[in-house]
């Protein structure tokens, strides 16, 4: 038999820490063949990211050492070869995109630049660099690649900034390209058309796709085999259904278990009196409208979900809820008064009973303040709630009702995993006693466990604290799993809403059902199904 494309064998990566070395990958060995699509499956911290870094020799060397290993690519090892003869490779041969673009692309460089230097780098001409580059941005489906060329990375969303990574790895046709999270944080139709994007290019080189990846539906939906990795080991490698259907080890049964959209829908629908009433809220910005007569209604203890695609009015609607952005119309009753109206008084008042948990907690929790005064500054605001000399007990409370220690008030959020910051993030809108949390994207970038740790965590303070939440997911499993009611939004207006199962089962918006069409299933005969379904109706 040939040899394999790429092959990792007993790799072991070490950094070297102020606690002492932190065993990153251990033994990890894997293979990939041309024309085949292998995930490596696995939460924050299990090696996953760190073992393709080592192929593509982008450790930082110190902390982190290889220890141990071969890494071959067509019968040579990597390993062995000089920085040159890597560089040679890296890019040409071995080409990776990463999980966040806008980190990865250069914001003073326009994005053509950007392409064509990694083919004028690589030798070609600049001139074959510049059609070539038209020519890519016009197979990934950027709209009219000649003009898109001259634009810079912050004039693209977020998956057309996915579509540009990926047209600057296949620049040179790579043999092998790996692909690090290149959806998780896309909405559901994006991430199924860039997964087409890849499964399509894919196809079409004959290259070998590495996915790494925390998603099961992403697994279900594109890899041929899998292998499942914990703590810098793999503990199981497949076939992507025969993973999901028969797993063996207990890590690999207790992730599939944690996939979100299993669980029973939430039938019941709370029968109180709205606590907040939104009328015809507009929003604009000059001419251009992104929210048009968006109404609804909360009940006190219900979660109500808000679901759409990128720029479809979501999260523009939690922000001028807030305040954190003026309404340019409409009204938003709650307590007898409209909060778009209120004076800027009585919004500081009223910010006690709302509060917000945002998506990324690295960005919203201060890296100067520590765990104690990231959330006794609630009280130091207000401090009407509650007297100095009961704040350090009340954190300590606090942490513990959200999972963390109470020992943990001393510490930095750094020194934290993303979900014990989101934790903390929670702590700190609780520690108002608020009657409202909006909680926009809370869990869209968590590994799936956590995620769901998060969701549970959620759901028993709502019922502790009678709370209700205004929920904006672009994860309809999640959704399925935790709302009551929903909300379906595009374009800035509300095309749909009502109970949970009413959305999911019987949707009546032909956007509705695009969207939840697109959403992926863990399980890959569903997803294999559905491909089909796909297809011949893209046939007709």
């Amino acid at each position: 038999m040939a040899d394999p494309l790429l092959q990792v064998r007993n790799l072991s990566v070490t950094f070297q820490t102020a606690r002492g070395p932190v065993h990153a990958v251990q033994n990890v060995s894997w293979q990939i063949d041309r024309g085949e699509v292998l995930a490596i499956l696995g939460e924050s911290g299990s090696g996953k990211s760190v073992s393709a870094s080592a192929v593509m020799d982008l450790i930082d060397c110190p902390p982190g050492e290889i220890t141990s290993g071969e890494i071959f690519y067509e019968g040579r090892d990597l390993l062995k070869m000089s920085r040159g003869q890597r560089r040679a490779i890296n890019g040409k041969k071995i080409a990776m995109i990463f999980q966040d673009p806008l980190a990865h692309l250069n914001p003073v460089y326009t994005v053509g630049w950007q392409i064509e230097e990694t083919m004028v780098i690589h030798g070609t001409s600049t001139a074959e660099a510049k059609a070539e580059t038209i020519n890519l941005l016009r197979k990934v489906g950027i709209p009219n690649p000649e003009a898109s060329a001259q634009k810079y990375p912050h004039q693209f969303s977020g998956g057309q900034r996915q579509r540009l990574m990926i047209a600057m790895a296949l620049a040179l046709k790579p043999d092998v390209l790996i692909a690090d999270e290149p959806t998780t944080a896309l909405d559901v139709t994006v991430q199924a058309q860039i997964l087409q994007l890849l499964e399509d290019l894919q196809k079409e080189t004959g290259m070998a796709l590495l996915i790494i990846t925390h998603d099961l539906g992403v697994v279900a939906e594109i890899a041929h085999r899998v292998v499942v990795m914990n703590h810098g080991e793999i503990v199981e490698q497949g076939s992507a259904r025969e993973i999901y259907a028969n797993p063996q080890h207990p890590y690999t049964k207790r992730l599939i278990s944690c996939a979100p959209g299993q669980g029973e829908i939430h039938d019941k629908v709370p029968e109180t009196e709205p606590l907040l009433k939104v009328r015809e809220a507009k929003k604009l910005y000059g001419a251009f409208e992104a929210l048009s007569g968006v109404s609804f209604d909360l009940h006190e203890g219900e979660t109500l979900a808000i679901v759409g695609e990128s720029g479809s009015g979501k999260s523009t609607t939690a922000r001028i809820l807030l305040r954190l952005e003026e309404a340019s119309g409409g009204t938003a009753h709650y307590k007898g008064k409209d909060l778009f109206s209120i004076t800027p008084k009585e919004m500081f008042a009223m910010r006690r009973d709302i509060q917000m948990v945002f998506q990324d907690p690295t960005q919203s929790l201060n890296p100067r303040m520590t765990v104690y005064e990231l959330i006794s500054e609630a009280w130091a605001i207000h401090p009407e709630i509650l007297p100095k000399a009961q704040w350090k007990a009340r954190v300590a409370t606090l942490l513990e009702q959200v999972g963390l220690q109470s020992e943990h008030v001393h510490r930095y959020p750094h020194q934290f995993s993303g979900g014990q910051r989101q934790r903390i993030a929670i702590a700190r809108a609780l520690a108002l006693e608020p009657r409202i949390i909006v909680c926009d994207e809370a869990v869209s970038a968590l590994d799936v466990q956590v995620q769901g740790q998060v969701i549970a965590l959620l759901d028993r303070l709502k019922a502790e604290y009678g709370l209700s939440y205004i929920f904006i997911a672009h994860d309809l499993p999640v959704v399925r799993d935790f709302a009551d009611r929903v909300i379906v939004m595009q374009g800035g207006r509300i095309v749909e809403q009502g109970p949970v199962r009413q959305i999911f089962d019987f949707p009546r918006d032909t956007y509705t059902r695009n969207l939840l069409a697109a959403s992926l299933d863990p399980d890959p005969e569903v997803q294999a199904r559905r491909r089909a379904e796909r297809r011949a109706k893209e046939a007709v």
